[in-house]
């Protein structure tokens, strides 16, 4: 399978800033991959190289088969951008705007257009901008992104201003263009929200990659331990405790869950033992992708 993206040794330098130092991956048609790392990691810089509005200090990046860099980026046509703070003319209205960057990319008006329903702005369209909240700019900034079924999208913070339900409708909107074929990487800050909907995570800490794989693959570099969480029967609470404790280091959480955490390699073990003691339900919580970034940034701070 041809990549759609590739970073080879990719490094820009604003002066004495290092924005972003020695990168290199390589992403496949239908991915959703979650961008991650602090204010000033490198994340929105790395957007920028991908999309050629900065030309790289050192290293190369082609995106569908093109260098961003060049003169003539014929694939921009075949990307979509969603930035971090949307700004559009107030002056417009919803059908207005979409139908101006329609045009602007070679596509069709009336496909743009339904394109405000999807992102559930239908209702909203011949109102002007300025009377949209946060949210509805933010929808209507991911519907410009959609114009033409992009092969790439590249959405910085896309989920800002959106409520729970608008996100899940976000990232199911997500799942149909990752279906299709389509490479799509999310810049966020939002990590609790992205474990399990990226197939892949890149982590930047100080414009380098410090990870970069499958959650699953990450856990299992990481080592880090999950959390077994017991809820007693009735009346049991201080037997389920005890009998725990003699086995692993182990904590109420109220006054009928105990809580342990189990490395790798013991929790077949925990999980039997548990099965024969007092309990009611069990939950197995593996690492979150919040705590298995804090454990690369240390690897990589202690490096």
């Amino acid at each position: 399978m041809t990549a759609t993206i590739e970073v080879t040794n990719l490094a820009k330098r604003y002066g004495p800033v290092e924005a972003v130092r020695d990168v290199s991956f390589a992403l496949e048609p239908g991915e959703i991959v979650a961008l991650v790392g602090h204010n000033g990691a490198g994340k929105t810089t790395l957007l920028k190289l991908l999309l050629g509005l900065v030309r790289p200090t050192a290293g190369s990046v082609r995106v569908l088969g093109d260098d961003p860099a060049a003169g003539e980026f014929e694939a921009r046509r075949r990307l979509g951008f969603l930035p971090e703070n949307v700004s559009f003319n107030p002056a417009l209205t919803g059908r207005e705007l979409l139908s101006f960057y329609a045009r602007l990319k070679g596509q069709s008006v009336p496909d743009a257009l339904e394109l405000l329903d999807k992102v559930g702005l239908g209702l909203a369209s011949s109102r002007r901008l300025g009377t949209y909240s946060k949210g509805m700019r933010q929808r209507l900034g991911l519907a410009q992104a959609l114009i033409g079924e992009p092969r790439v999208l590249l959405l910085d913070e896309p989920t800002s201003g959106l409520d729970p339900a608008l996100r899940l409708d976000f990232y199911d909107i997500m799942e149909v263009r990752r279906a299709s074929g389509a490479t799509v990487i999310l810049s966020s800050h939002a990590l609790a929200e992205l474990g399990d909907r990226a197939g892949r995570i890149i982590i930047l800490n100080q414009g380098r990659m410090v990870a970069n794989g499958t959650i699953d693959e990450l856990r299992h570099l990481a080592r880090l331990p999950a959390k077994i969480r017991c809820r007693s029967t009735e009346g049991n609470a201080n037997i389920l405790s005890h009998k725990l404790s003699a086995a692993a280091a182990c904590r109420r959480v109220n006054g009928h869950t105990v809580e342990i955490d189990v490395l790798p390699e013991r929790k077949l073990e925990i999980l039997q033992l548990v099965t024969d003691l007092p309990v009611s339900d069990i939950d197995v919580i593996p690492p979150s992708l919040d705590e298995l970034y804090a454990h690369f940034l240390r690897a990589e701070a202690a490096s």
